[in-house]
Parts: structure tokens; C-alpha cells; sequence
């Protein structure tokens, strides 16, 4: 299965919860592309069996300013049937936790994305095993999820024929 892992990260929190989820993917045999939000090209998410998008969130709620183009970009193209999945960090000191995250999952959603329907939000970065482990968890599920899709798609295709 190929994955593409897209993150933005101010303090490298974000950037650690996509290095957990790589590593996690790579080990159950996925290959995995992971790059910066910020120069990602919308259109190559197509070539991607499913797109994980992590944010972190900035102020009371906002988007990043590095990924306002990508986000506003993302309508676009026409991504209905693309397999998504959310996940950022955050900081309960804030009034809107992991809010950017929400923000993006309604976009793919509008996008017409098919978006794993629980998002993955981690306070500050992962340092505990349960941390860790709900990280592997995540990458884990949406990949079963993916697969879960795949079959789905196939044997309607053959029932078909």
C-alpha cells in the first residue's frame, strides 16, 4: 500500500506523532513517502492509496499560516474516493484543542475524501508509551481501514463483471 504521510510542525511535535506513524507503516509493509505541508503539490496526493494530514494548531484555533495555501488548495482538485486520515498535536492551555486538526478533516471531507472517522490528537508531543503505542494504534487502524475499503471495492468490482 502506498502512503503519503503530510505534516507541519512548529515545534516538532507534529513532526514526531508522522515519524511514529511512518514507522509504524513501514513495518506492516507499507511504503511511505512524508513530506512538509508546505510544499506538497495537491494534485500528487492521487498517487497515494491514502493521505495522512497532521497540523498542529496555532493560537485560539487557527490554521498554521504555512499550510493556508495547501488547505485552501485542496478544493481545487477533485479527491472524491481518496482515502484520508487526521492527526496533529496541541495544548490544552488553549481554548480550541487540536482545533486545526478539525478544520482539516471537515475540508477533505468537503473535498470528497473518504476520511477515517476518528482523528488523532496528541497534547504537546508523544513521550509516554500510551502515547506511543495510540500513535502505532492509529496508523494501524487506518490502514486496516484502508484495506477493509480495497476489499470492499474489489469484490463489488467482480460482482459486477
Amino acid at each position: 500500500m502506498k502512503i503519503f504521510i503530510g505534516y507541519v510542525s512548529l515545534s516538532g511535535n507534529t513532526e514526531e506523532m508522522a515519524n511514529i506513524l511512518k514507522n509504524t507503516l513501514l513495518s506492516i509493509g507499507c511504503e511511505v513517502d512524508m513530506e512538509s505541508l508546505e510544499t506538497v503539490e495537491v494534485q500528487s496526493l492521487l498517487d497515494y492509496d491514502c493521505i495522512f494530514i497532521g497540523t498542529y494548531t496555532w493560537g485560539d484555533g487557527d490554521l498554521p499560516y504555512e499550510v493556508e495555501d495547501f488547505y485552501n488548495e485542496l478544493l481545487e482538485y477533485h479527491l472524491t474516493g481518496q482515502n484520508a486520515a487526521c492527526f496533529g498535536s496541541g495544548d490544552h492551555a488553549y481554548p480550541k484543542f487540536c482545533a486545526a486538526v478539525d478544520t482539516f478533516y471537515q475540508q477533505l471531507n468537503q473535498c470528497g475524501c473518504n476520511v477515517y472517522p476518528e482523528s488523532l490528537k496528541i497534547e504537546l508531543d508523544p513521550q509516554t508509551e500510551d502515547e506511543i503505542r495510540q500513535c502505532e494504534k492509529f496508523a494501524q487502524s487506518v490502514y486496516e481501514w484502508v484495506l477493509q475499503k480495497k476489499e470492499m471495492n474489489q469484490g463489488a468490482k467482480q460482482s459486477f463483471l
